[in-house]
């Protein structure tokens, strides 16, 4: 059962980190958060490559509430959106919290 909790914690963390740096993200930019690859230079493109793969889980499920044609929620899109989504807040969270753990041993 704590295996079962960590996992939750883990992609908890992951999650909260996806959001906050997706509305960070959104406040400074000016721009919805996106799936984009093309920069004005390489460091751009690297930058968005980078905010891509931190803000992806929230990305994500916002893009598994969108409407369809019909202007109804799809249960499969929301379904697969959040699998994929905890799944991929898992590793970010885990990656997060391997971080702060591996700065408290080393100080």
């Amino acid at each position: 059962m704590s295996e079962l909790v960590l996992a939750l914690y883990i992609i908890g963390i992951g999650l909260s980190v996806a959001g906050m740096s997706t509305h960070l993200y959104q406040g400074l930019a000016r721009q919805p958060a996106g799936f984009r690859l093309e920069g004005g230079s390489i460091a751009g493109g690297i930058f968005n490559l980078f905010v891509g793969f931190i803000c992806g889980p929230y990305i994500i499920l916002r893009m598994g509430w969108r409407p369809s044609g019909s202007g109804q929620v799809s249960t499969v899109n929301v379904l697969l959106a959040s699998f994929i989504a905890f799944g991929w807040s898992f590793f970010t969270g885990l990656m997060v919290l391997g971080s702060y753990v591996a700065m408290l041993r080393a100080g």
